[in-house]
């Protein structure tokens, strides 16, 4: 008597008790699975996006495609949660591990992005700088890029990185003598005023605007550059750039939460099977 007595409290659970809680195994199966099929949607887009285009084009700016900017965060987020799905439904610990830390990685690296944007804000600017310089250098070689660039322009009412006048980096739009090119000194029409009642776009709005000075060209198009309207609008809309990094920080710390409460339970469940292989032989379990 005093032998059963001395057992741990885990005998007085049957062969059927389980610690692995239905409810947070298929909330984080059914968690990872929404968010693996965007992946997979982001990375058909992409791939679609990249076979659209010319080849030439195609190499000619790879560090400022979006399609290939999509198809990488897609294949990221594929891989990853592939792990929580496959883990949470096979009570893998291993990859719900991975899963776990892959997820800690990445908001680490949003939180370190975050803070080193804050504090080198000079650097950042730079960077931001040179990706723009970069983008209006391959503007007509790739349709995405200048759709993108041209909806930014609109957005912001803004045209160049600077100043109106960088787009004279565009081989295209350069403003050099020797250059042939019918749009010669001019900006792409997203850089002009337009009126709400303006039915048809005139795409030659910005016909040599670069041969003009600031006042003039005012009249006509947009003069500040980019880079001081996105400076400016991040300072104005701080409180809506926070929501939007809690609305993207909440998931993955919601996973983690799930992915760790599941891993303890599966180590105890581990726990209770080995205790109870071991004392199925003993004739007073």
């Amino acid at each position: 008597m005093a032998r059963r007595l001395a057992r741990p409290p885990v005998t007085a659970h049957g062969e059927d008790f389980s610690f692995v809680s239905p409810l947070v195994k298929y909330l984080l199966f059914f968690f990872n699975l929404l968010f693996w099929m965007i992946s997979m949607v982001m990375v058909a887009v992409g791939i679609y996006a990249r076979l659209m285009k010319h080849a030439e084009a195609a190499m000619a700016c790879l560090a400022v495609d979006p399609a290939i900017l999509l198809i990488v965060v897609g294949v990221l987020m594929f891989l990853i949660t592939f792990c929580g799905c496959i883990g949470s439904l096979r009570e893998n610990i291993c990859l719900l591990q991975t899963f776990s830390v892959c997820l800690t990685v990445v908001f680490l690296l949003q939180l370190a992005a975050g803070v080193l944007g804050f504090v080198f804000s000079d650097k950042a600017r730079g960077k931001v700088s040179e990706i723009i310089n970069n983008a209006i250098v391959h503007y007509r070689d790739d349709l995405d890029l200048q759709n993108l660039i041209d909806f930014g322009q609109k957005e912001f009412s803004c045209c160049g990185g600077v100043s109106y006048k960088d787009w004279s980096q565009n081989m295209y739009f350069n403003c050099t003598v020797d250059n042939p090119s019918r749009e010669r000194c001019s900006v792409p029409y997203s850089c002009c005023l337009h009126t709400a009642d303006q039915a048809v776009i005139n795409t030659m709005c910005g016909q040599g605007m670069q041969a003009v000075n600031y006042l003039e060209a005012s009249q006509f198009i947009y003069t500040n550059g980019c880079i001081d309207k996105l400076v400016n609008w991040i300072h104005s809309n701080l409180f809506l750039l926070g929501g939007v990094a809690l609305g993207l920080a909440i998931p993955q710390l919601v996973g983690i939460l799930l992915s760790q409460i599941l891993i303890n339970q599966i180590r105890d469940q581990i726990k209770l099977q080995l205790y109870n292989q071991q004392h199925r032989a003993d004739p007073w379990y």
